[in-house]
């Protein structure tokens, strides 16, 4: 038995339910029936348990720019809280409680994380915390947002909640296509970001963890609008058919290459980039076709392009491609990006350019912490920059490789 493993009296593992167990224990035995609209006065009963009350979920906008609460009975919904300079913000970037002294009580901003993807915020207050308070409300936090996560695709409620203005039918699209915006484990960490976000038509990206063996797409279809959510669709569900059919990088090229020609026709075409890392080892492999060389980013400095020989985009029919390789030190960031982010330029002015981007890399990267916080920055700084203007899908898709192992995870302690 495990030390510290209390024991019954018939001298077996105590198996008896305690406060902090009955109290998780709900959510578990009633998530599965649990009607989207009840999700609310149920958290807000938990929270009322451990003394807590004026609870709020707050979800990330669309454009990432604010948490703004979820309307639902029992929950206190005030305005949208900004995500830089706030607590909640804090919370929400670094994954980390944040607690503000009130002057009636303690308001505590809980990150509600979907394995490492921020889902959004909890925000309650207590009269006073103490450490077994913040371990019960960090696990009920976690509990909240698998709950969030999963009863999401059983209503409109949470999509409508984080829209800050109207959304186009391609743009609806794309956000359906994505994976989660960020994920983290020991050995590597990923975010990615669009603009404009409620806009968006033919840049996406995709990524999976299969064992020791990270895969990551970007893709940008040409033209705008439906046509290009369209076939940026087809390029995505081609790469994913055949990531998951186990076949070399090359073939998977082929293959989402006459996808793409059979569906669409010769005029049509889609740069992409499809990579694979050995999170184990460092060893990057990549094949590009047609798509901006990735920036490899080591001691918080651009350091060059993953440069290397190019295939035609996707749909033109290249030739079989060249797979590039590299090898990665520990904490090495690989930044891919689409043209969009460097060719947007004032009419009859200069085109914002690579070097402006490694000129704002080098100066956001050694005051940013995380891979997730860096990339929301750096879009955002970037479309400031560009005057406000993405008059081209900009997509950012960042990810670093760290290293070592995750298996003390799957250990008790």
């Amino acid at each position: 038995m495990a030390e510290g493993e209390r024991r019954s009296d018939q001298g077996g593992p105590d198996r008896s339910e305690g406060f902090g167990e009955r109290l998780l224990g709900v959510l578990l035995d009633r998530a599965h029936e649990m009607p989207p609209q009840l999700i609310a006065p149920l958290i807000a009963e938990e929270v009322a348990r451990v003394g807590g009350r004026d609870v709020s979920i707050l979800l990330q906008d669309y454009g990432q720019l604010v948490l703004v609460p979820l309307p639902g009975r029992r929950l206190t919904v005030g305005e949208p809280e900004p995500i830089d300079g706030t607590p909640a913000g804090a919370a929400f970037l670094y994954g980390t409680t944040a607690e503000v002294p009130t002057s009636d009580g303690i308001r505590m901003y809980l990150p509600l994380l979907d394995g490492s993807d921020q889902v959004g915020v909890m925000a309650l207050t207590l009269d006073r915390v103490d450490d077994d308070d913040r371990r019960l409300l960090r696990r009920l936090a976690g509990l909240v947002a698998d709950m969030l996560v999963t009863k999401h695709s059983y209503t409109d409620q949470f999509f409508q909640a984080r829209r800050r203005e109207p959304m186009s039918v391609a743009a609806e699209i794309q956000w359906t296509l994505l994976p989660p915006l960020a994920m983290s484990v020991p050995q590597v960490e990923v975010a990615g970001i669009l603009e404009p976000a409620y806009d968006v038509a033919g840049d996406s990206f995709d990524y999976a963890l299969n064992e020791d063996v990270l895969h990551v797409a970007m893709v940008d279809a040409m033209g705008h609008g439906l046509d290009a959510a369209t076939m940026a669709t087809v390029a995505v569900g081609a790469y994913r058919h055949a990531r998951r059919a186990d076949i070399g990088l090359s073939e998977v090229y082929a293959f989402m290459d006459r996808a793409i020609a059979g569906q669409f026709g010769p005029d049509h075409f889609v740069t992409a980039q499809m990579m694979r890392l050995d999170i184990t080892t460092g060893h990057l492999q990549w094949v590009n076709a047609g798509h901006p060389a990735p920036l490899l980013i080591r001691d918080h400095r651009v350091v060059g392009r993953l440069a290397g020989p190019t295939t035609l985009p996707v749909g033109f029919g290249g030739e079989k491609p060249e797979i590039n390789h590299q090898t990665l030190q520990r904490g090495d960031r690989v930044l891919c990006f689409t043209d969009g982010l460097i060719e947007e330029h004032e009419a009859g002015g200069e085109q914002f350019g690579e070097e402006q981007l490694i000129h704002w890399v080098n100066r956001i990267e050694p005051t940013t912490k995380g891979v997730r916080a860096l990339v929301r920055s750096l879009s955002h700084s970037l479309k400031q920059q560009r005057g406000g203007r993405t008059s081209d899908d900009a997509t950012l898709f960042l990810f670093e490789w760290r290293g070592g192992a995750a298996d003390h995870l799957a250990v008790l302690d």
